[in-house]
């Protein structure tokens, strides 16, 4: 007979989880605001819309590749479910030797993915010479921040999160330091941002490959890449299913994020730069309720390998209900300092005052789109990828039609856009996700 987990044993163990990824999402974040406040101290509109384009492209072009890092989060979890320890070994050397040859082809397509994303960007004049200089520099981290992706993943999907909050932490301690020494001191500009950024993105591999080789499953990982199993084809077929799809959910979803940049720049640099600073105050929200989207990928993923059903439905209560919660709570923080925290970005009088003319859907946008958070968590714990890239298929097909719709208004169109997007995500993975629990604890 299976026992009922007690709400608060449950939230007690989210919370374990959920808090230190928070805390580790926010030493990420800072490095974004960071940048953004360096740049913003030069009083340059072009540049600082320069940086936010140039993160852009960075962003969706290494984003389309998180899943190596959600993917190895949820087959770790599931082998600590069922307690094994050489699968998680065998996960950890198949996750890295698909993030070594992405990497490679990467730099090797290096001289055409750049123009190419520039021009997709709309980048013209001084920013797209700017964001060229910023692109140059940072691409040479991509194989690391792919590696990085594996590392932080598997601690991630063994409750290692206290671990990778130090390495976080500490990397972007450094981060900050040579963004205030590059740009302000030896006035590198744009090409100090970005130099910041490939200093950190390395010492941070270092810090998580010296955690990891301390972990006994990942000795393991030594001897699965030399066994044939690990390489076994139907082990690799379930790998590249799984990543496959979480390919093409992040590909949508980073698609929508480029969608926005370009749309902020066609008002012009102004708006552009005010949309990068509350884009950045969003991907901070964002990163903190992420904490729980880590919580519910490792619970549910271990209560889906040991076969316990009212442990799942526990898991996913939990994270919505304390979710929520927490995003009720951002939503009442930026509705009390979003204006004056944007502001504080930029000297720019012109891009102040945009920031305040928008800054609302950033106030409304942790309460609206922390219900789709949660639910990507649960969605990748149990493996439900193919159900989570059909509704977000479904949500960007609105997305799209609500851009169009929504034109007329301009860049408030844009951002209502933006926040319905969460809003429909969220609404295609209640409508499927009964049916995926029954379907995955039938034999339960």
């Amino acid at each position: 007979m299976t026992v009922q987990p007690s709400p608060q044993s449950t939230a007690r163990l989210l919370w374990t989880i959920a808090l230190p990824a928070m805390l580790t999402n926010v030493a990420t974040a800072l490095f974004g605001l960071a940048d953004m406040w360096a740049i913003g101290r030069l009083g340059d509109a072009p540049a600082q819309g320069a940086v936010e384009l140039g993160a852009k492209f960075m962003m969706g072009l290494l984003n389309v590749f998180n899943f190596l890092r959600t993917s190895t989060v949820a087959l770790t979890a599931q082998s600590g479910g069922s307690g094994d320890r050489t699968a998680q070994g065998q996960t950890l050397a198949r996750a890295m030797a698909v993030a070594l040859g992405i990497g490679l082809l990467l730099l090797m397509a290096m001289p055409w993915i750049v123009p190419a994303g520039l021009d997709l960007l709309e980048a013209k004049a001084q920013v797209r010479s700017d964001a060229q200089v910023y692109i140059g520099i940072r691409y040479w981290a991509a194989p690391v921040w792919l590696g990085n992706c594996v590392l932080v993943g598997w601690l991630i999907g063994q409750r290692l999160v206290r671990h990778v909050l130090v390495v976080e932490i500490t990397a972007n301690a450094v981060h900050i330091t040579l963004d205030l020494f590059l740009v302000l001191v030896l006035h590198w500009g744009v090409a100090g941002v970005a130099s910041a950024t490939l200093g950190s993105e390395l010492l941070k591999f270092l810090l998580l490959a010296a955690i990891v080789l301390r972990q006994p499953s990942a000795r393991e990982a030594f001897a699965a890449a030399r066994h044939r199993a690990t390489w076994h084809r139907d082990a690799l077929a379930r790998l590249f299913a799984l990543n496959r799809d979480l390919f093409a959910r992040t590909l949508l979803l980073t698609g929508a994020i480029l969608i926005f940049a370009r749309s902020g720049a066609q008002h012009g640099p102004v708006t552009l730069a005010a949309n990068g600073i509350l884009f950045q105050l969003f991907m901070l929200s964002t990163l903190i309720l992420d904490g729980f989207e880590s919580a519910s990928q490792v619970l549910c993923g271990e209560a889906l390998g040991a076969g316990d059903r009212p442990r799942f439905t526990a898991a996913v209560r939990a994270a919505l209900l304390w979710g929520s919660v927490a995003g009720l709570a951002l939503t009442l923080v930026y509705a009390l300092a979003g204006a004056p925290l944007a502001a504080w970005f930029s000297t720019d009088p012109r891009v102040v005052a945009e920031t305040g003319r928008y800054v609302a859907w950033v106030i409304a946008l942790p309460l609206v789109g922390v219900a789709s958070f949660v639910l990507d968590g649960v969605f990748v714990g149990a493996g439900w990828t193919r159900a989570m890239l059909g509704t977000m298929a479904a949500a960007m097909a609105l997305y799209l039609t609500l851009l169009w719709l929504l034109h007329p208004l301009g860049n408030h169109g844009l951002w209502a856009a933006f926040t319905l997007f969460f809003v429909a995500r969220a609404a295609g993975q209640f409508l499927v996700l009964p049916r995926r629990i029954r379907r995955s604890f039938s034999a339960s």
